[in-house]
């Protein structure tokens, strides 16, 4: 891990840190947490790498370890699947609204979001792949009028990143994942709410079953 400039935000630096080393595969299911090691790698004090920890154990990305401390917590499939299964509804919500509201931003904006996401693919980098899946539902959440759904979203994007990391590393990518969200963008666009909706909730669903079929196979045990 790279080094840490001091800036107001630290803990959520630290976060981020700690998710990239998850998401890419490096800190694995059931490693130790070393509190002290990782503020000595970020070049930070104990405080935003607790304060880190703390949210990480709370969206379900650590857990207790054994005595005491932290590991990086095993991949569930019934809780992914959960997980998406609430995303499902809020995001339907989002891309409903989205498209009452704000078709007309959509139109003009939303291209551009397509195809970072496709220049993303193209590059192959896990990161830049999920970098750019985010900041698409993001730019939909943006639109939806509802300023509760961004921040409700949040911790559910924390372990999706995780477990998207797990299944982008080691699987072929799913090749019409932006296509689908050219489709959903489309609909917001032309004000279609309910299939806006609709197509929203597929997409989540489908995904959440692609992950969950990826994870049992790479992880039999989980």
């Amino acid at each position: 891990m790279k080094m840490l400039s001091i800036q107001p935000n630290l803990a959520e630096q630290v976060l981020d840190a700690i998710l990239v080393e998850i998401a890419s595969g490096k800190l694995t299911p059931g490693t130790r947490i070393i509190q002290e090691q990782l503020a000595s790698e970020l070049g930070v004090s104990r405080q935003p790498v607790q304060q880190a920890l703390l949210l990480l154990r709370n969206q379900g990305l650590l857990r207790d370890a054994p005595g005491r401390g932290l590991i990086v917590a095993p991949l569930d499939p019934k809780y992914i699947n959960h997980m998406y299964e609430v995303r499902a509804v809020l995001e339907g919500l989002a891309f409903r609204k989205a498209a009452e509201l704000n078709a007309a931003t959509a139109a003009s904006k939303g291209a551009a979001y397509i195809d970072k996401g496709r220049d993303a693919v193209k590059s192959g980098k896990v990161r830049d792949l999920i970098n750019a899946d985010k900041a698409f539902h993001q730019f939909v959440y943006s639109l939806s009028g509802n300023d509760l759904i961004s921040p409700t979203m949040d911790t559910y994007w924390t372990y999706t990143q995780r477990v998207m990391g797990e299944v982008l590393m080691r699987n072929e990518k799913p090749r019409d994942i932006w296509d689908q969200h050219e489709t959903m963008l489309n609909a917001i666009a032309s004000g279609r709410a309910a299939e806006a909706e609709a197509h929203a909730r597929q997409h989540i669903m489908t995904t959440a079953a692609f992950i969950v079929e990826r994870i049992r196979t790479d992880f039999p045990e989980a």
